[in-house]
């Protein structure tokens, strides 16, 4: 297959390109801000996104939506106009969309949430319709914290985790949706590869924890005590409303449709994934490489 990837070059995309090239697949990387193809391609992964970690000024935000809101419905646009079309249109997407919801089980087929990131989310996916309306098939691969000592939330809890520093966030009792990265490359293959996969797409662990059980796992496996919390006030004070959207609203999301369609996970549990992550933090995607190759179909 031939495949143009944006984003190439943040967590997930530079570990989805290492396994694409290992099976033998053309990549073709986007440039910062290339939304028209150099070529007719098999499918397009479309990761690209201003990182949504710091404090959200009104220039950030904006940024932060700009990013992939205007940046996907472009792309979309291009692809729709292109004489031979893609396939299939991967785009990443996010369990923000959501928003805060307690204890409540979250399907593909819950209604949004409210807040900056569940309207982000909202309109980023409906910026794909362009594609779907040229009959391309488009899979919004909504994501949970993705597990990777290489960057992401976890690479940034390490520091502290690692000084014996570490400790529950707010009331540690908001579920935190987590997925490995060996699983987030995985369900992006799967997703290319299987016809029967499209809209809304949870990539998430079938096993959710709360953010104290999320803590304690991690303590255990650094062999690390975890005792100093931070304050729901004080994680607002430092960060402000990404404190509030991301630290400490509550997502219990479930992979209905991932798993629905065959998708085997690598990781299912949580301790297993951190366990992985960190004993080989320079490879944490070869076991999704070397169980989902793009090339015969895997699902249902």
């Amino acid at each position: 297959m031939k495949i143009f990837v944006t984003g190439s070059h943040g967590l997930i995309g530079s570990a989805l390109c290492a396994a694409l090239e290992r099976d033998q697949h053309l990549v073709l990387r986007a440039v910062r801000g290339q939304y028209e193809l150099p070529e007719a391609v098999d499918a397009v992964v479309h990761l690209a996104g201003e990182p949504i970690a710091g404090r959200w000024t009104r220039r950030k935000k904006a940024a932060i939506r700009d990013s992939r809101v205007v940046g996907t419905r472009r792309l979309a646009e291009s692809l729709a106009r292109m004489s031979a079309k893609p396939s299939v249109f991967v785009c990443a997407s996010a369990v923000g969309f959501y928003g805060d919801r307690g204890t409540e089980p979250l399907t593909e087929d819950s209604p949004p949430g409210r807040g900056f990131l569940a309207e982000v989310v909202k309109d980023w996916e409906a910026a794909c319709l362009p594609a779907v309306d040229a009959g391309i098939r488009v899979v919004n691969l909504r994501f949970g914290v993705v597990l990777s000592a290489r960057g992401g939330a976890l690479a940034k809890m390490l520091p502290l985790f690692r000084l014996g520093l570490g400790g529950v966030v707010g009331s540690g009792r908001q579920f935190w949706s987590w997925v490995s990265l060996a699983d987030a490359v995985g369900a992006i293959l799967h997703a290319l590869d299987c016809v029967l996969v499209s809209g809304p797409v949870n990539v998430v662990s079938p096993n959710p924890v709360t953010n104290r059980q999320f803590t304690k796992t991690l303590g255990r496996v650094l062999r690390r005590p975890t005792i100093f919390p931070l304050p729901a006030v004080i994680a607002r004070l430092m960060l402000g409303e990404m404190a509030t959207e991301l630290l400490l609203a509550s997502q219990q999301v479930f992979p209905v449709r991932l798993e629905g369609s065959g998708y085997r996970f690598v990781h299912r549990e949580l301790g297993s994934a951190l366990r992985d992550t960190l004993s080989d933090a320079g490879s944490d995607y070869v076991s999704a490489t070397n169980q989902h190759p793009v090339s015969s179909p895997r699902c249902f």
